[in-house]
């Protein structure tokens, strides 16, 4: 099987785009990822508005129209939700064998 070549994904570059399945400004992708990393993640500011950078130029992500003219809102684009799809089933398979490779090891 050919292997993307935007895959891995970084944790930070995974949780964003996860962040965006719903359209979200930079402060609401903040708590967003927080939340969804059940605080284990906590991304500075700079870091976040670096990351949109390279993610609008990939095209896994799009400015889209609020009403709020001070901020800027982002959506995944198709391409974004493919490549969060395929990083996540490699995360499974990476899971399962490790999960088979502990049940050999114990004999079960």
């Amino acid at each position: 099987m050919k292997r993307e070549k935007d895959i891995p994904l970084t944790e930070t570059v995974y949780y964003i785009l996860l962040s965006l399945l719903e359209p979200a400004h930079g402060y609401l992708i903040l708590q967003k990822i927080e939340e969804l990393s059940e605080g284990q993640v906590r991304m500075a500011a700079g870091t976040l508005y670096g990351a949109i950078e390279n993610l609008l130029k990939l095209k896994f992500i799009q400015p889209v129209e609020s009403g709020d003219s001070r901020r800027k809102v982002y959506l995944i684009t198709d391409k974004g939700k493919n490549i969060l799809r395929l990083d996540a089933k490699r995360m499974k398979h990476m899971i399962r064998i490790t999960d088979d490779a502990f049940k050999n090891e114990r004999g079960l």
